[in-house]
């Protein structure tokens, strides 16, 4: 009996010393208030490769991984009618220029038109002043002065309308050099949108097509990007996006770097939700990026809100829900206030050497 109560006392002696043991105090640190978020790495300057016409893929002049240069040429379109159009719209070119301003310019007809309409009307002119001051004197009949005056006005109106056919012709001859340059212009810009080339300095990530496949202008045929520079796609629940602001830091973690903790900030917040997610885009850079980056490379993020120095924290695990510690006095009630997801401000209630145990 005196073994069993032994047995027992020592029982309660080690579970009442392991109670003590887990008891802890209050401690001062540098609480950090932050937002998570799903991490998505990206190159920097993504975009999709589209031709702007139909055709075959009849060269394919890069790999996927190549490191190229603004200007330099990917892919290149067969379609032979492009070339035929491009030889039309010049023709056509040619023809209004000859029509304008060659030997056979029908403004030279005209141009001879007028000049005799304004020889006649010259004449014309002439004879009725002379009729005119004659008739004044009394001399001649009013028949003459009357048939004078009619030729007179009719030339007049007849080199008036010559002179406006003139300028419509022109005009519409002018017009139809400068449709038909403009339409040799774009037939030219056509063939070489045949000839598909990088917009950026940067590497080819993805390409969609093969050598010999029909080309659609809805259809990409490649996926390019910045080659060392890659930004961070954050998705951010709808409840914290209004805590966000450009600038703010964000700590990352990668799969594909398990032990190591990265720094960068926000750069851009993209202000449409996605009704699919009900997330919102954020965009992030890194302050100091790991030595290999692949587009698609998944991890976390916690962007920090605001960091508060010397601050008196427990444990979140230690708190109650209604506000309350357990101390050696019984349950307390604090005040509490900013917290993340492992701590939370001490304002009131207990001090730094209150003892607190963790709640049964």
């Amino acid at each position: 009996m005196f073994q069993k109560l032994v047995v027992i006392f020592s029982i309660v002696l080690f579970f009442s010393c392991k109670s003590k043991k887990d008891g802890i105090t209050p401690k001062r640190t540098t609480l950090v208030e932050s937002v998570y978020a799903s991490a998505l790495v990206q190159p920097d300057s993504l975009y999709e490769v589209y031709s702007a016409v139909a055709g075959i893929l009849d060269r394919q002049l890069v790999n996927e991984g190549d490191t190229v240069i603004k200007g330099q040429q990917l892919f290149q379109i067969f379609n032979k009618m492009p070339d035929l159009n491009r030889e039309n719209a010049k023709l056509s070119l040619q023809q209004a220029k000859e029509d304008y301003s060659g030997n056979a310019a029908v403004l030279a007809g005209l141009q001879k038109e007028l000049q005799t309409a304004q020889l006649k009307f010259q004449n014309d002119s002439v004879n009725f002043m002379r009729q005119q001051r004659l008739w004044e004197q009394k001399i001649g009949s009013q028949a003459e002065f009357e048939v004078k005056k009619l030729n007179y006005e009719a030339s007049a109106n007849t080199l008036e309308q010559l002179n406006n056919r003139y300028l419509r012709t022109q005009n519409d001859l002018q017009s139809r050099v400068r449709q038909a340059d403009n339409n040799y212009q774009s037939a030219i810009i056509n063939t070489k949108d045949f000839m598909l080339t990088s917009k950026i300095n940067g590497r080819v990530y993805a390409i969609y097509r093969n050598e010999g496949e029909i080309i659609t202008t809805q259809q990409p045929l490649a996926s390019m990007g910045s080659s060392n520079v890659f930004i961070v796609d954050l998705l951010i629940d709808e409840v914290d996006i209004v805590k966000i602001e450009k600038g703010q830091k964000v700590l990352i973690t990668l799969d594909a770097y398990s032990d190591a903790l990265f720094e960068g900030k926000v750069v851009k917040i993209y202000p449409k939700k996605d009704e699919r997610t009900q997330t919102f885009k954020v965009e992030a850079v890194f302050e100091s990026a790991p030595q290999v980056l692949y587009p698609g490379l998944a991890g976390e993020a916690n962007i920090v809100i605001s960091e508060k120095e010397n601050t008196l924290t427990i444990p979140l695990e230690y708190l109650t829900e209604n506000n309350q510690v357990k101390t050696d006095d019984g349950l307390k009630d604090v005040t509490t206030g900013k917290r993340n997801i492992e701590e939370v401000e001490i304002i009131s209630g207990i001090d730094a050497v209150t003892k607190i145990y963790r709640p049964e």
